[in-house]
């Protein structure tokens, strides 16, 4: 069998594989791949067109009423939506021949297959961000321009806001290509692109956020969040288990485990900078690697006024995934055959994870589905108490109720447990059994 058989072979066996995975990724999962923002993407899609949330916008709640609409609830329909986009992904990058081989081993590591299997919006945005990678690769080489191309990489910007907020950091980072290309044939065209990116950003937020949350802006935006000292090393955790090809998520309690999780994605990252350095970029691949560089940079530096979470491998999926793309393109012209490797070790050291934390989600949706009916409570709007959000063992009950009857949110007031469709942790567990484990 020649070599090129016996890639096309390998190439169609990982997808096989990647696809299997993403599923008993969810369904190996004791909750099915959802945490406290599933719960408000699902209930968001379960009352639309009533708008309750403005902390993300409505691109991915609509996707997912979508599917519900068609009869399959709002989380499988997440999961549904999950799945596409990974396909999406493969056949658009064959179909363009536009870094195919570089999406079937992106799309097969494990950090992006538990993308793939969340109950969130990431999910979603990968397909639209390799369309955004194409238009601005179009428009660089000369075989899109004018109108057509200002018009196609706008429609693109806009979209991608559409889904998630921080793809405010991809305008920035395209209209900051065009300024340093300005003299070259497409620097016009990625500059006015993205100030009508910019433009419907600043009509967002007056025509839809502030008509529905007009203080949402007080309510996030605070300087001196965290001290500088924290975020640098809330980074390098970030960027150390985002670029581990194998291991994405560090040991919470800590341990000598996490220097093993740290150093692999540090040698990966390092192994990168040499091969971007080693071998000469093409200008497409400079802009890839500008976009993510620029998305990273802006990810850190909103952290000091706008209250998020600590950087990990989800928060910056968007813009490590053009990164990771340029390097197995890199990695691939020096080491060959071996870039498969990667992405094969991947998968199984996935499965091993997947298989030692496993939960059973079916059972667990079962008991829930179960304790519901007999309280009547299947239908209709739930809250869930809990005295304390950081209270994970009592939030995830609400989590696995939300993927039965998405219409939950959660009350911080005691005095709301006396009320029949009010939920606590005490009164589902005196009932039923879930199915937990220590990994989740």
């Amino acid at each position: 069998m020649s070599r090129k058989n016996q890639e096309k072979l390998i190439r169609i066996a990982l997808v096989i594989a990647t696809f299997v995975m993403i599923i008993l990724r969810f369904l190996l999962n004791e909750k099915g791949r959802v945490n406290p923002d599933s719960i408000r993407f699902m209930r968001s899609a379960h009352v639309f067109p009533v708008i309750d949330n403005t902390t993300t916008p409505l691109g991915y709640p609509l996707s997912l009423k979508v599917f519900a609409i068609l009869g399959f609830g709002e989380f499988w329909a997440s999961k549904i939506v999950g799945i596409l986009a990974f396909l999406f992904i493969i056949w658009f990058a064959w179909k363009k021949r536009f870094y195919f081989r570089e999406s079937v081993l992106v799309a097969g590591l494990f950090s992006f297959v538990s993308i793939f299997a969340y109950t969130m919006s990431e999910p979603l945005i990968l397909p639209f961000i390799i369309l955004f990678l194409y238009i601005g690769r179009k428009i660089i080489i000369d075989e899109l321009s004018g109108t057509k191309a200002v018009f196609y990489l706008s429609l693109i910007l806009i979209i991608l806001y559409n889904i998630r907020y921080p793809s405010l950091f991809i305008i920035g980072g395209t209209l900051l290509w065009g300024i340093g290309n300005f003299k070259k044939h497409y620097g016009k065209t990625f500059i006015f692109s993205a100030l009508i990116g910019l433009v419907f950003v600043i009509l967002f937020k007056f025509l839809y956020i502030d008509r529905f949350n007009e203080n949402y802006v007080n309510e996030f935006l605070e300087i001196g969040l965290h001290p500088t000292s924290k975020l640098l090393t809330e980074l390098f955790q970030g960027l150390a288990t985002s670029f581990n090809p194998f291991i994405h998520i560090a040991n919470p309690t800590g341990g000598v485990i996490n220097f093993g999780i740290y150093g692999i994605g540090l040698l990966n990252i390092v192994l990168m900078i040499f091969l971007f350095l080693k071998s000469r970029l093409s200008e497409t691949q400079r802009f890839f690697l500008f976009i993510g560089i620029v998305g990273i940079i802006c990810s850190f530096f909103i952290q000091y006024f706008y209250s998020t979470t600590p950087l990990d491998y989800r928060l910056l999926i968007a813009f490590t995934f053009p990164i990771w793309l340029l390097y197995f393109r890199k990695f691939y012209q020096f080491f060959g055959r071996f870039a498969y490797g990667i992405t094969i070790l991947s998968l199984m050291s996935g499965l091993v994870f997947t298989w030692l934390s496993k939960g059973n989600y079916l059972q667990n949706r079962r008991e829930i589905i179960t304790f519901l009916k007999f309280e009547n409570l299947e239908n209709g709007p739930l809250r869930f108490y809990v005295e304390n959000p950081e209270h994970l063992d009592e939030v995830q009950i609400a989590e696995l109720i939300s993927t039965v009857n998405p219409n939950i949110s959660w009350t911080y007031n005691p005095k709301d447990t006396l009320k029949k469709n009010v939920l606590t942790a005490h009164k589902v567990l005196s009932k039923i059994r879930i199915d937990t484990n220590k990994f989740q």
